[in-house]
């Protein structure tokens, strides 16, 4: 399994306990999936640079999670299927260099 870091973009017309709701649904999809989340942080609500579905910000969070490489697509499909997300950002995490 490979390491992976998701940046997330909640809509911002859901309260504080919606979007909790939201990440705990997406971390059973991880799991479900055969995966395990690592950790998530909430960065909370950001102004967004530019108009995303009329909306001008969102919750953001970060989430690592480790996942099998068969089940990335089915998941990514997911996100898409998902109506709380405006976006998403999912990518490989990479080892820290060492100086």
């Amino acid at each position: 399994m490979k390491n992976y870091e998701l940046l997330a973009i909640f809509k911002p017309n859901l309260d504080a306990e919606e979007v909790d709701k939201a990440i705990e649904k997406l971390n059973a999809q991880i799991t479900e999936f055969g995966g395990n989340v690592v950790s998530t942080d909430k960065t909370g609500r950001k102004k967004l640079a530019y108009e995303v579905q009329s909306f001008r910000d969102g919750f953001f969070t970060t989430t690592i999670l480790t996942l099998p490489a068969d089940k990335v697509a089915e998941f990514k499909r997911q996100l898409r299927l998902n109506d709380s997300v405006l976006r998403t950002m999912f990518m490989e995490a990479s080892e820290k260099a060492s100086v």
